[in-house]
């Protein structure tokens, strides 16, 4: 079975929200929420990756030191299996737009439960109420 490895972020704002990401129509699992990010290419490092898919994906310049590492998340779908790093970021320049077409949301981690969310994403939501209270 393909490891597929991925990178997300957990943005959280000076209000303890953190944003979701709505999977775009045509897309794998579309309509569901997600942490922003996405795969590592060969050779990458996880947090090289995660800077240029918030940038792609989000218009947003994160710097390595702001990034810290929370916890992860592993989930064997039919086919393939996905190892994602969840990355923890509260300071970025700009202003997060939906520049994939999906739609954005601002979260607290307990209100989360009520996003439908991908298999992979939905073990990393205890972790970020652990966080955040």
């Amino acid at each position: 079975m393909k490891l597929l490895l991925v990178v997300a972020a957990a943005l959280i704002d000076a209000d303890g929200r953190v944003l979701l990401s709505q999977r775009p129509k045509g897309k794998a699992l579309e309509g569901l929420w997600e942490f922003p990010g996405g795969k590592i290419d060969a050779n990458e490092r996880p947090e090289d990756a995660l800077i240029r898919e918030l940038r792609e994906e989000l218009g947003i310049v994160v710097k390595t030191p702001c990034l810290a590492p929370l916890t992860f998340a592993s989930h064997a779908y039919e086919d393939f299996h996905l190892l994602m790093q969840l990355y923890v970021c509260r300071k970025w320049e700009g202003m997060a737009e939906p520049l994939d077409g999906q739609a954005l949301k601002w979260v607290r981690p307990k209100d989360m439960r009520a996003y439908p969310m991908p298999p992979a994403d939905e073990p990393l939501i205890p972790h970020l109420e652990d966080l955040l209270g």
